[in-house]
C-alpha cells in the first residue's frame, strides 16, 4: 500500500509541475542496473529487486553488439539509461572509446541510443572532432576555435528538459552533459552540454556548463523536490579531490559546492568516480552508487543520502554482479522485469545448445 501511495504521490507532482526538468520515473518491480562491464569495454545489464542485490544477465556478456553501435573506436564506457519523455522507449548514451585498442585515455565522441524494448538498440555517433558539421547548428557560436585537437569527451548522461525550445518552437529536449577537453585550447577537463532533439539522433554544439579552475568529470544531475533544485554530484580534481554534491537553479547552473565537509569520503585515499543517484521505491532518500578503482580488486559500492542529497552515509558494496563498473540504475515494471529475465535466460540456452 505504501508503494502504491508514493507512486500516486509522485503522478501528483509530476502533473502539477510540468515544466520541472525530470527524467521520466516509472515502475514499482525492480531495478536495472545498466552499466560499462569491469571485463572489458561494453554495456551489460543486470536485475535486481531490492536495489542491493543483483543479477547479471547474459552473463555479464554485451547487450548489444558494441562494435556496430560504438563506430568511432568499437567501445563503450559509462553507460547511461533512462526513459524516452513520453515513457515509449527508452534513451541510451555511452563514451564510444577504447582504451583496449588504443592504449591510451582519449577518445574523441559519444554515441546516443534508442530502444522500444531494452534488448534492440540503434545508435547515432558524435564524432567531436568533426566539428560543427557533426551538429544540428552548424552556424551557433563554437566553444573552440578548433574541434580536431579535442581528447577527451567522457560520461555524458541525459536529462530530460521540457522547457528547452528549439529554433522552430519546438519545446522539450534532452540535454545531455559530459566532461570535454581539448588540450591545445584549455588546462583541463570541464562541464559542457548539449541538447538532443525527440527523436534522440541530432546533437547541438557543446556549451559550457561551468569551470572551477581544476578538472571535473562523471556528473550525475537530479532534480530533488525537497528543495526544487537541481543536485550534481560530481568526481573534482581540485580542492579536496573526491565526489561531491552541487547544486543550483536551473538545469545548466551555475552550480556551487553545497559543503566542503560533506561528500564521499568512506574510501579514504583511495579514489572513486561514476557516480550514479537513485531513489528506492517507496522511498525518498537517495542511494548513490559509484566506483572504488585504485586498489584490486575494485569496489562498487552505494551509500546512503538523505532527501536533499545530503549526509553521505553506510555505504556497503553490491552484491550479484560480477564485474561493476560505471553505470546508471533504472525503475522497473513487472512487466519489463519478466521480459529481460526471459531475454536472458534463452539466449543463455541458445548458447548452451551451441556449446555441445
Amino acid at each position: 500500500m505504501r508503494n502504491k501511495w508514493w507512486a500516486w504521490g509522485c503522478a501528483v507532482w509530476m502533473a502539477c509541475a510540468p515544466l520541472a526538468a525530470q527524467n521520466l520515473q516509472k515502475g514499482d518491480y525492480g531495478y536495472l542496473y545498466c552499466h560499462m562491464s569491469g571485463r572489458g569495454e561494453w554495456t551489460a545489464y543486470a536485475l535486481s529487486r531490492d536495489g542491493l542485490h543483483y543479477e547479471d544477465l547474459l552473463g555479464g556478456d554485451p547487450v548489444y553488439d558494441v562494435e556496430k553501435l560504438s563506430p568511432i573506436e568499437g567501445g563503450a564506457r559509462d553507460a547511461y539509461i533512462c526513459r524516452t519523455y513520453d515513457g515509449k522507449g527508452y534513451v541510451m548514451v555511452t563514451t564510444d572509446m577504447s582504451n583496449r585498442k588504443s592504449r591510451s585515455w582519449f577518445n574523441h565522441g559519444i554515441d546516443l541510443l534508442r530502444s522500444d524494448d531494452l534488448i534492440h538498440w540503434e545508435s547515432v555517433a558524435f564524432d567531436f572532432r568533426k566539428g560543427p558539421s557533426v551538429f544540428s547548428d552548424p552556424d551557433s557560436p563554437d566553444v573552440y576555435r578548433d574541434y580536431t585537437g579535442i581528447k577527451r569527451v567522457w560520461a555524458p548522461q541525459i536529462f530530460w528538459d521540457p522547457a528547452y525550445v528549439w529554433p522552430d518552437g519546438t519545446k522539450g529536449g534532452y540535454m545531455i552533459y559530459y566532461s570535454l577537453w581539448n588540450p591545445e585550447e584549455e588546462k583541463y577537463d570541464r562541464m559542457y552540454y548539449s541538447y538532443a532533439d525527440h527523436s534522440f539522433t541530432t546533437l547541438t554544439k557543446p556549451r559550457l556548463m561551468f569551470d572551477w579552475g581544476y578538472a571535473t568529470i562523471d556528473a550525475d544531475i537530479n532534480y530533488i523536490p525537497a528543495d526544487g533544485k537541481y543536485h550534481m554530484l560530481i568526481k573534482k580534481e581540485g580542492g579536496t579531490p573526491g565526489i561531491f554534491a552541487a547544486v543550483a537553479d536551473k538545469l545548466t547552473g551555475p552550480y556551487r559546492i553545497k559543503s566542503e565537509t560533506d561528500y564521499v569520503r568512506f574510501e579514504g585515499n583511495r579514489k572513486c568516480e561514476g557516480c550514479s543517484a537513485f531513489q528506492l521505491i517507496g522511498d525518498s532518500t537517495w542511494r548513490v552508487a559509484y566506483i572504488q578503482y585504485s586498489t584490486k580488486p575494485r569496489q562498487y559500492r552505494i551509500c546512503q543520502a538523505d532527501e536533499r542529497m545530503q549526509n553521505f552515509h553506510s555505504p556497503v558494496t553490491i552484491e550479484g554482479v560480477e564485474a561493476p563498473q560505471h553505470g546508471s540504475f533504472m525503475r522497473l515494471t513487472k512487466k519489463e522485469y519478466k521480459r529481460l529475465q526471459k531475454w536472458s535466460d534463452r539466449e543463455m540456452k541458445r548458447r548452451g545448445q551451441e556449446a555441445k
